[in-house]
């Protein structure tokens, strides 16, 4: 998986493919030459694409932008092959995180920066892959699905 980013740090970003590799193969998803787009915004940044994007005018932890119009429950990426770019890329989406936001969270939950932003991670990349927590029982899917990936890096809750 090509991951492109802004404003990540070398060693953010490769934690970030780590996760992002174990979410296809956890969710059935996993198939070459991917692509993905991620990147840290101010609070600005994030409540403007925030409004724009979803009518909804204030400052969110994290935005996923899916390329892909896949249902978890229905779809994989395997079915969107025909939509490859000419080098065989295929873009599953974009993440953008509001870095104030999540260590606000970090502190607030008593967990380092580094769990909080691979949850939110984690969870824009569920997005991408048509996961959603509008009712509550999808809720509980990609929250437990979050939690799962990440205790298969000893990222917990309380860390």
């Amino acid at each position: 998986m090509k991951i492109y980013t802004k404003k990540i740090n070398l060693g953010y970003k490769k934690l970030f493919k780590k996760l992002f590799q174990k979410t296809l193969f956890v969710t059935g998803n996993y198939a070459e030459n991917l692509a993905l787009g991620i990147k840290f915004v101010k609070e600005n940044e994030i409540q403007a694409l925030n409004k724009e994007h979803r009518n909804i005018d204030k400052v969110t932890d994290v935005l996923s932008f899916p390329m892909l119009d896949i249902d978890y429950k229905a779809t994989k990426i395997c079915d969107f092959e025909g939509e490859r770019n000419p080098n065989g890329e295929l873009y599953v989406g974009d993440i953008v995180i509001c870095l104030d936001v999540a260590k606000v969270q970090a502190q607030n939950y008593k967990h380092s920066l580094k769990r909080e932003l691979a949850f939110l991670a984690v969870h824009g990349m569920l997005h991408c892959l048509g996961y959603d927590h509008i009712e509550s029982k999808d809720e509980i899917v990609m929250m437990n699905l979050a939690e799962n990936i990440l205790l298969n890096f000893n990222i917990k809750r309380g860390d």
